[in-house]
């Protein structure tokens, strides 16, 4: 598998999580993972948005993407998208971290969207 992590900054664990997964699928022969310009950070939250796009090895089947949503459903810690579409798996996570020795917390919201390379949307 192809794997390209050059725009990523590497934050985020559920895309970290997502991208342990995919590596994994026999299915999967491309992966290319970048930083979406919505990221921004509060002293309250921190909002983090990347973007995956696969290439998959069977581009001839009308239904790759949703097979693919389906394989990773099943996948405990990743679940079925909270969006999903021909052409985009969007996946939303919010979590609270709460540093040692402080009284408030963070909200860490991390929205990941999939796309499927050489499909057009």
């Amino acid at each position: 598998m192809e794997y390209d992590a050059s725009a990523w900054s590497g934050e985020g664990a559920f895309t970290r999580t997502l991208l342990d997964v995919l590596a994994s699928d026999p299915s999967v022969a491309f992966v290319r993972v970048e930083d979406a310009p919505a990221s921004r950070e509060d002293s309250s939250f921190s909002f983090i948005s990347n973007e995956i796009f696969v290439g998959l090895a069977r581009r001839d089947d009308s239904r790759p993407l949703a097979t693919l949503a389906e394989a990773l459903e099943r996948v405990g810690a990743i679940g079925a998208p909270d969006y999903a579409d021909d052409t985009m798996l969007q996946y939303l996570r919010v979590e609270r971290v709460v540093p040692p020795y402080q009284t408030r917390g963070v909200k860490v919201i991390e929205m990941v969207r999939v796309y499927q390379v050489g499909k057009k949307s």
